[in-house]
């Protein structure tokens, strides 16, 4: 059949518009997404890597400043062996991922503690500056230490912080300390790798004391607070601990790595 005469032919013509908006849609989404992947990454960066060259530098100058003015300056005959206050009579337990830390009787204020982490709790002290200096020559580590627990004041400067309440190096008691497992310097990152027998050394004014590692308790609750008390003993898991008195030295961390479940904790005794 013709078609008549002066008849139209529908034409169907798509519309460009409609396919350059969807596109533009697209391409939003895509730069979104990009921007948020960039700053993301850019945010694991300064966690991972930035504060701990900020945290490690920190620390080390800090090291360098205390054993500059210990040589220069040694401690009178009748100051010794008061480096860091009176010994402690109760424990108490900090997070070395917690600002504060478990309550008790720290690192970890996070043991972190990493963890870097926090460890078992602790009550709240304002901390002081730098007192001593410990070495893990297994680890490779040498790191300054402060009174306290808090992530603020002492972990998060890349520093090992003393549980208060717990005793002054090389005394009867139980010198507690905490430190990150992760990130801010991380110096109880690789504690896990320490054996029965590893020498650990702490520097004070006063005096050097060696303590030698001697029990590990891989895993235990982050409010675990028997793990730092004058006797060490879990009171999660009691087999792991000690029945003496003692001069002995712990300490916590979180982990695994990377999280602030469970602590890591080592004990060590003092030889010297």
């Amino acid at each position: 059949m013709r078609a008549r005469v002066g008849q139209r032919v529908p034409v169907v013509v798509q519309s460009r518009g409609r396919r350059r908006t969807g596109a533009r849609v697209l391409w939003v989404c895509a730069e979104t997404v990009v921007t948020c992947g960039v700053v993301v990454l850019l945010l694991v960066v300064h966690q991972l890597w930035w504060t701990n060259q900020q945290a490690r530098a920190e620390a080390l100058q800090q090291v360098r400043v205390l054993e500059r003015e210990w040589d220069i300056s040694p401690p009178s005959p009748t100051s010794s062996g008061s480096d860091a206050g009176s010994p402690a009579s109760t424990a108490s337990t900090a997070s070395p991922d917690s600002a504060s830390g478990p309550s008790s009787t720290s690192s970890t204020s996070s043991t972190g503690a990493s963890s870097g982490g926090p460890a078992p709790g602790a009550t709240r002290t304002a901390p002081s500056a730098a007192f001593a200096v410990l070495r893990i020559p297994r680890l490779g580590l040498t790191v300054p230490v402060a009174h306290g627990v808090s992530k603020r004041s002492v972990l998060d400067k890349g520093y090992v912080g003393h549980y208060p309440g717990t005793a002054a190096p090389g005394r009867t008691g139980n010198f507690a300390l905490a430190g990150h497992r992760n990130t801010h310097g991380e110096p109880f990152r690789y504690i896990d790798r320490l054996a029965r027998g590893d020498v650990i050394s702490v520097r004070t004014r006063g005096a050097t004391y060696t303590y030698r590692v001697d029990r590990i308790l891989p895993r235990t609750a982050p409010r675990d607070v028997g793990v730092v008390r004058a006797v060490p003993r879990s009171i999660v898991s009691p087999s792991y601990g000690y029945d003496a008195p003692g001069a002995y030295l712990t300490l916590t961390t979180c982990t695994p790595e990377f999280s602030s479940a469970y602590r890591l904790v080592v004990w060590a005794k003092l030889v010297s």
